[in-house]
């Protein structure tokens, strides 16, 4: 797990794209606080930077850049190969070598052995590049999840990327920001992919290859798709339940690898208390978990945390989080996101704990709720079909009147799926962005409802889970969590988020998968015999913290006369009044510097 850096560049001096490349990787130091490593290769005006954070293989023979024994091949890789083993044993049988035992060296025989077809054979969370001189090309590379992030900026014949957006701007590639990022952030609350702050750099989508040629300083990108499973529908409950418990069981002993201390997230709800206790039963050693409580009670969950932790023999360490800790710790919380966000307080502060407490990587519960219907989204999405058979014109022609809970119903006026998305889980409406942003309502409406992919199914569960997985989990839950892990040095892992097992999901009939009466029944069921029924049997939290409380307190957040803007200040002073949720407060807050 690391932070990755490179520029191709030939219309530059070779010392000068070094110096861009040390100084991306300065940037990005609190990533890979282990070891740094630079690869430059004058001939094809090319330097790849490297910060390790050290997890697999502690020995120096993990140092990157990492090449083949011959020096065809290098690579920059940030992240985790969970079947490197299986993939260099099936190497070694071809006549592979190997000098260590990372999962870093595996990948670049692969490619030697297969080429591209080799991205389809790995089972992690990976962003990696790759230069193979022999070809004279050079590959950025992503896992299907999205878990881990990588951005690049190509323009007039050459190429950078890197782990995160700060470092375009550290390296002087780029400092110019996108006009319309801030329209984007005011509807998500989040940069949705592929755009960021930056004009023209963008993130490369999950599950697909940027091919550079060096020949025609040209590129372009593809998909690449894992292989191998069964494309059939699970149509009987009891089957689905068999194969969710060996699935997950699969993916949790497999991200349980690693040299160095390995730990668990746990909050006390379902997903975090479920891989608590798969991770307890395969772990060799005593299983560490680190949690969180607070002094307002309706926000703790230790007597949940407790029933779990009942059930270990490892050690916990449980941390109080206070008013205090966020007003003194939120300049930092807001300088580590690396782009505007509504989300990642509570992943700052667990984050910072683990490291404090000696671990350099832990298992996360992201993605249960995603693939089995764990948001309230998964029932509203059905009210849009009876919304929709009103005639449009009339949400549009009512938006001044409407009190605020309703604005966001002028999505509807919209025949686009980012907009019945928006209606769900979106902050303010396109006349409320327009005039807070001084701008026309027809520009809002463009930036929102480009062009981007976006499946557009009927209002089901299925509609709610892409949603879910592909615009929520993806451009907030994920990213978030890993610019504040990696803030502080941590790696995080996804069980859920395992290959086979989100396949898996999705083999599994809509009527299973999906229960209107009961969040994740299907998931909850496959260990009924393994998750205390309190844990699961209660109205559902999530990781919250009493952002609600501490923000209207925070002097800074809710003082309307730090604001610019009528609606702006209006809508500040609603806050502080409890009439809105905080999360439009706190992106008013972040946004203020450039409006």
């Amino acid at each position: 797990m690391c932070r990755i850096t490179g520029v191709i560049n030939n219309r530059l001096q070779p010392q000068l794209i070094k110096e861009q490349v040390k100084a991306m990787c300065q940037a990005l130091k609190h990533g890979g606080p282990d070891d740094e490593g630079v690869f430059f290769d004058e001939k094809n005006s090319l330097a790849f930077g490297h910060r390790r954070l050290s997890i697999i293989d502690l020995s120096i023979n993990g140092h990157q850049p990492m090449a083949d024994p011959g020096q065809k091949t290098w690579i920059t890789f940030n992240g985790e190969i969970y079947n490197y083993l299986e993939i260099r044993n099936e190497l070694l049988t071809l006549g592979a070598q190997f000098t260590s035992v990372t999962d870093t060296e595996v990948i670049i025989a692969a490619y030697m052995q297969w080429g591209t077809e080799a991205f389809c054979k790995f089972r992690g969370m990976f962003a990696f590049a790759l230069f193979d001189s022999i070809k004279k090309l050079t590959y950025l590379v992503r896992d299907t999840a999205g878990v881990k992030p990588l951005y690049y900026f190509a323009q007039a014949g050459q190429l950078s990327f890197a782990s995160e957006t700060r470092a375009f701007i550290a390296a002087g590639i780029t400092n110019s920001n996108d006009a319309s990022w801030p329209i984007r952030f005011l509807a998500f609350g989040h940069i949705p992919e592929p755009y960021t702050t930056l004009k023209n750099v963008f993130s490369l989508a999950k599950g697909h290859y940027l091919c550079w040629d060096h020949t025609s300083s040209t590129y372009f990108i593809a998909a690449y798709k894992i292989t191998g499973g069964y494309n059939n529908q699970i149509t009987d409950a009891d089957e689905a339940r068999h194969l969710i418990k060996q699935a997950l069981i699969n993916g949790v002993g497999r991200q349980l690898i690693a040299d160095a201390p390995l730990g668990v997230f746990l909050s006390g709800g379902t997903d975090s208390s479920l891989i608590t206790l798969l991770a307890d039963k395969q772990k060799k050693e005593q299983l560490k978990t680190i949690s969180i409580f607070f002094n307002e009670k309706s926000y703790d969950e230790q007597a949940y945390q407790r029933l779990v932790l009942d059930k270990l023999s490892g050690q916990n360490f449980s941390h109080l989080v206070r008013q205090q800790d966020f007003e003194t710790h939120l300049p930092q919380i807001i300088s580590a996101m690396d782009m505007p966000t509504t989300d990642g307080i509570n992943s700052w502060f667990i984050s910072k704990y683990a490291h404090e407490d000696g671990l350099k990587a832990v298992l996360s519960g992201i993605g249960a709720d995603e693939y089995f219907g764990g948001y309230p989204s998964f029932t509203r999405i059905g009210y849009l079909k009876y919304l929709k058979k009103i005639p449009p014109f009339l949400f549009s022609a009512v938006q001044e009147l409407l009190p605020d809970p309703y604005k966001k119903l002028t999505f509807l006026a919209n025949d686009n799926p980012i907009a019945d998305y928006l209606l769900l889980r979106g902050l303010f409406s396109t006349g409320d962005i327009a005039r807070m942003l001084d701008i026309g309502d027809r520009e809002v409406k463009e930036v929102l409802f480009d062009s981007q992919e976006v499946q557009k199914g009927v209002y089901d569960a299925e509609q709610a889970s892409w949603f879910e997985a592909n615009l929520y989990m993806k451009n907030q839950l994920l990213r978030d969590t890993d610019v504040m892990s990696m803030n502080h040095g941590l790696e995080v892992r996804v069980p859920f988020l395992d290959e086979d097992f989100t396949t898996l999901a999705e083999r599994i009939s809509p009527a299973i998968r999906f229960n209107p009466l009961q969040p994740k029944k299907v998931l909850i069921d496959s260990f009924n015999d393994l998750l205390p029924q309190a844990v699961w049997n209660r109205p559902k939290m999530g990781f919250s913290f009493p952002l609600q409380r501490w923000m209207s307190q925070y002097k800074p957040i809710g003082d309307s006369n730090l604001y610019k803007g009528k609606l702006v200040k209006k809508t500040i002073k609603k806050f502080t009044n409890n009439q809105i949720h905080w999360s439009k407060a706190f992106a008013l807050y972040q946004i203020q510097p450039y409006v």
